[in-house]
């Protein structure tokens, strides 16, 4: 059966390996729509292959560019914020809900709200509205499926059990390319160090998440929306070979984990056929080869990101949202050599012990919170270089 999919970002590192899967299956789909943000070029070449009913770049200033490259084409062509929207809720099987940060937050819940199911690699919009997603979500009987590789392993491990069952979570990390450094080292890193993780191949903004471990706390606090057993039963290990993805323990005390290659193909492909499995051209998992597996605890106090976010999720309400958005202004402050690596976490801490945001009771307040605390940290970055 063909199966409809859109997918949001599709320009992006999720988006590209979702296409690479589709195209070894090219009868199995039909692409509904394809966004990118600003980049026409890649966009144009990706619906002329894909022959997509739309096509829709977020940035205004690339709609003319994109409907001249697919002029004859019969592709319907759009541009900005609301047309991301719209095309969210155009008739689709799936949603692959890709586009980085709280830009993707409208369209994810705009698709969630037709009872779309929507395959999430956006871990920002969950951190930052995810109580209004979830409940967006069981409102319309639609189903968030994790594309993270360790929310997704979570996902494979609870098949056929319920959360009354489960004993702990455990979210793996790999520790990130400055895992063993000392903090005074770690002042010194660069945007090109802390962008090459050692295992994954990712853009630039998660990866510097992962340095940072900024990356593992934002899912923790997916994990608590994605699987209610309680805040205090979900834990991260460190495990930099990055084969084990994360691991369940049940109430008997037996323990599943999923394990595979750290290849992002093989958690999309999870998604993409749901509640089946497809084939992936990935490497298969050869333990023998690997020979061993560590694990480590997390050391907080060279990498204080995580007991950050278990803080603000366990005060819920627009914390998150607050973090999130702060983290977005320092990272990108970092990648633009305007601050330096530690001073990315140090950003957020203040920005979150100046003022605490209000309860978010719609998709307007978060974005108020997002907005305002945008500005707060952009001020702490100019603060910063000027000091």
């Amino acid at each position: 059966m063909i199966r409809r999919l859109a997918i949001f970002g599709a320009t992006g590192s999720v988006g590209q390996s979702t296409l690479d899967l589709v195209r070894r299956s090219r009868a199995d789909w039909q692409i509904s729509a394809l966004t990118a943000n600003s980049d026409v070029e890649a966009l144009a070449a990706l619906a002329r292959e894909f022959q997509p009913e739309l096509a829709v770049i977020a940035d205004p200033a690339g709609y003319h560019g994109l409907a001249s490259a697919l002029d004859g084409t019969g592709i319907a062509v759009a541009a900005g914020a609301d047309a991301l929207v719209e095309a969210a809720q155009c008739p689709a099987d799936l949603v692959m809900a890709a586009i980085v940060g709280c830009a993707g937050l409208a369209p994810t819940m705009a698709a969630l709200a037709t009872g779309t199911n929507v395959a999430l690699a956006n871990k920002e919009a969950l951190v930052s509205a995810g109580a209004l997603m979830t409940a967006a979500a069981h409102a319309s009987g639609a189903h968030i499926l994790p594309v993270d590789s360790e929310h997704n392993a979570i996902f494979q491990c609870l098949t056929g059990a319920s959360y009354d069952q489960v004993a702990s979570i455990t979210l793996t990390a790999s520790g990130g390319p400055f895992r063993t450094m000392s903090a005074a080292e770690m002042a010194r890193v660069t945007p090109a160090q802390a962008v090459a993780h050692p295992n994954w191949s990712m853009g630039a903004k998660i990866s510097v998440d992962s340095a940072t471990m900024m990356n593992k706390g934002l899912e923790l606090i997916e994990a608590h929306y994605l699987f209610p057993v309680g805040l205090d039963r979900i834990r991260i290990l460190v495990h930099p070979q990055s084969v084990v993805h994360s691991l369940v323990e049940f109430i008997d005390h037996s323990t599943l984990a999923q394990l595979g290659a750290p290849d992002m193909r093989i958690p999309i492909a999870s998604a993409l056929a749901w509640p089946a499995r497809m084939a992936t051209p990935c490497a298969p998992l050869d333990l023998a080869c690997i020979g061993r597996l560590d694990f480590e605890a997390p050391d907080e106090v060279r990498f204080p990101a995580t007991a950050l976010c278990r803080a603000a999720i366990a005060e819920g309400g627009g914390r998150p949202a607050q973090l999130n958005a702060a983290n977005e202004i320092a990272v990108a402050a970092f990648l633009a050599g305007r601050i330096s690596f530690p001073a990315i976490v140090d950003i957020v801490r203040a920005v979150m012990d100046a003022e605490a945001p209000p309860v978010p009771a719609s998709l307007h307040d978060i974005f108020t919170i997002d907005a305002s605390t945008r500005a707060a940290a952009a001020q702490r970055v100019e603060s910063l270089e000027h000091a």
